[in-house]
């Protein structure tokens, strides 16, 4: 099972050319993916995108057409009579079973000094061979670090949630069937990715793989690639955000999953995004 995740920049590159033709290219050129997980996807936003008010979630399915593709909007508006929207999405090959999407706190615990957005997790419960996995994408607020902190807590703990339903399902009995009712996808098999805007060596990355904690996540890097520091995915070839490139994109597993982990890599050459897309192999 191969799934990449990127933070596409609204598919444009360093070159400021706005591509999601070159994101697809670029992903596939990464590895045959099943499940391909992007953050910074716009819907008539023309300003990002070229002057033009495109839907590239629909460009996305277009060009995916053996996958389906599911969006989770962080934002969704309707200034001066135009609908837009920003977010996150994962295209599956894999039968997709369930979608939730998960809006993360944005806590104003003192007057933000800049400027931040709303912030989302979606999540695909995917059919595997070895059953049920539950794939979350998401990105991190960038400028507010106790939105970050709270953002990280929440999807933490509704991981814990989840799991916790998986051990406990809900009782359905026959008059349950083929209703909203129905049995669950519930699965404590779970892959967290996406760009969290913080590094390993940040709380927030500490508080998220903390194996005291209940259910903790692992970092599939680390698991893959023990011992070797991780490499950029940010700032590498584009320094308007910083002058160090640093890693913030990751992949992490949970617990169950850590077995199957057998590679994770970076493709730290391609410029069609400000980031650099992750690679996950897991065994089946």
């Amino acid at each position: 099972m191969k799934l990449i995740t990127w933070n596409t920049q609204w598919c444009k590159g360093v070159d400021g050319v706005v591509d999601a033709q070159r994101i697809i290219d670029g992903a596939r050129s990464l590895g045959d993916f099943d499940v391909l997980c992007l953050q910074e996807i716009a819907i008539n936003y023309p300003h990002l995108t070229g002057h033009h008010a495109t839907d590239q979630v629909q460009i996305i399915r277009d060009l995916l057409p053996d996958h389906e593709v599911v969006f989770g909007a962080a934002i969704d508006e309707r200034p001066k009579g135009i609908r837009q929207q920003f977010g996150t999405l994962i295209a599956s090959r894999l039968p997709i079973l369930q979608v939730q999407r998960l809006a993360l706190p944005s806590p104003c615990e003192a007057i933000p000094d800049r400027a931040w957005m709303p912030r989302i997790c979606t999540v695909a419960t995917v059919a595997t061979d070895w059953g049920p996995v539950r794939v979350m994408t998401t990105h991190l607020e960038y400028s507010n670090i106790i939105q970050r902190q709270a953002q990280t807590i929440a999807i933490r703990h509704w991981h814990q949630l989840a799991c916790q339903q998986a051990m406990r399902p809900a009782k359905t009995g026959f008059d349950d069937a083929h209703t909203p009712y129905q049995t669950k996808p519930h699965t404590i098999d779970a892959i967290l990715c996406g760009d969290f805007n913080f590094e390993a060596s940040s709380h927030e990355y500490q508080d998220l793989t903390d194996p005291n904690k209940a259910d903790p996540f692992w970092d599939s890097w680390t698991i893959a690639n023990r011992g070797q520091p991780h490499p950029p995915t940010f700032r590498l070839y584009d320094d308007a955000y910083g002058p160090d490139a640093i890693s913030c994109d990751f992949f992490f597993v949970s617990e169950s999953l850590k077995h199957r982990v057998d590679k994770v890599q970076v493709d730290t050459l391609t410029q069609a995004s400000d980031h650099q897309p992750v690679l996950l192999d897991l065994r089946q």
